[in-house]
């Protein structure tokens, strides 16, 4: 039996997390879930080791949920029916460093193009995979300076182009338009290239804005990171990337311990988390996403007019959840956990998101600017 101090403990960091979760505004997660049918499955000691399409020696796992998961966002990205692979990831960062492992493997010698809006794991990945690379200029939506990059390629255009794509940048989710960075590596005749799209938040609902980024496979990526936990929800990271088969394959390799091939970035990988997202899939659908995205949206623009008409300078990006606002206090900065960088702060309205919130945070700053 647990002490009685070490179960005040818990109790006490019960109720911490539960109020931290009400107030936290900054950052893209969403908190309306609930997974309670699957908490029994938290008994078994579950390892989705090795290639989810394969068998393994280890039979405790998921990984038939894992290939629907897989299946699911395959076909909402548009990936060839005949050439694609993927798996859950532990987030979006690990579905990023898979894409550009990818990339490096096909061209070892590759320079990778990203902007300066970029997420912070990005230059911390290709740093792990020794790869040269040239950061971008932003435009002040935080998308890529397409002229920048242009220049930048042209004056390596020797050199395989590795494009680190983001749909929607962490302080104001911009998003890169890949038809148009094709259009430039085509114009400059660079035929060694590869596309990587980082939709980390809006990967489940990219699909459904009007009008629609150009950022999956259709359009010419060659891989997709998406997060899990963010719109989608759960209680622990998670992720999906998906990648071409082809590519895959280069990299595999029989392992005899587990029965399977090694194509994952870490071997032991969580079991749980197919579950969580096949579950999540299976209760929303596509319509269901679709729904969550409207509501999203429609907060967003409430936050948006609702500062506009207190004198607080809030935009969004077209179809944006995330409005960004000018630099808030220190005070309410931890009061609401606000993502902030330079001048800016920002809220994200994820799923679970209510106005009342937004209402208390707007009364906040003006209560402040008073």
């Amino acid at each position: 039996m647990l002490a009685a101090h070490d179960q005040a403990r818990l109790d006490a960091l019960y109720e911490s997390m539960s109020r931290a979760s009400q107030e936290a505004l900054g950052y893209p997660v969403a908190r309306d879930f609930d997974y309670a049918p699957l908490y029994r499955f938290l008994q078994f000691p579950s390892n989705n080791i090795g290639d989810p399409f394969q068998a393994s020696t280890y039979r405790v796992g998921t990984r038939e949920m894992e290939r629907e998961v897989i299946d699911f966002f395959a076909a909402l990205f548009r990936a060839p029916h005949d050439d694609y692979w993927g798996y859950v990831t532990n987030g979006g960062t690990e579905g990023n460093l898979y894409g550009l492992y990818l990339a490096r493997e096909m061209y070892p010698n590759g320079i990778v193009y990203f902007s300066e809006d970029t997420h912070y794991s990005v230059a911390k990945n290709v740093h792990f995979l020794g790869l040269r690379h040239i950061m971008i200029r932003s435009q002040p939506n935080g998308e890529i300076d397409y002229e920048d990059l242009e220049e930048s390629v042209r004056l390596h255009r020797d050199v395989p182009a590795i494009i680190f794509a983001n749909i929607g940048t962490t302080m104001k989710e911009g998003r890169d338009d890949i038809r148009r960075i094709q259009e430039i590596l085509k114009k400059l005749v660079v035929q060694e290239r590869y596309v990587h799209s980082d939709a980390a938040f809006c990967g489940p609902f990219a699909q459904f804005l009007d009008p629609k980024p150009a950022f999956d496979f259709a359009e010419g990526a060659d891989s997709i990171a998406m997060s899990g936990h963010k719109f989608i929800g759960a209680p622990m990271p998670c992720g999906v990337v998906i990648a071409r088969k082809r590519n895959v394959e280069r990299i595999g390799r029989s392992i005899g311990y587990i029965g399977s091939m090694d194509t994952t970035i870490t071997g032991s990988r969580n079991a749980f988390t197919p579950l969580l997202l096949w579950y999540a899939i299976r209760m929303m659908g596509e319509q269901g996403l679709r729904k969550r995205l409207a509501r999203c949206q429609e907060i967003a623009q409430y936050a948006v007019e609702g500062m506009n008409a207190r004198g607080i300078a809030a935009w969004r990006n077209a179809n944006a959840l995330t409005v960004v606002f000018p630099r808030v206090s220190e005070t309410l900065k931890s009061k609401w956990q606000l993502a902030t960088q330079d001048a800016i702060s920002h809220l994200i309205v994820a799923p679970g998101t209510e106005p009342v919130l937004i209402d208390a945070l707007i009364a906040d700053i003006v209560k402040e600017q008073t």
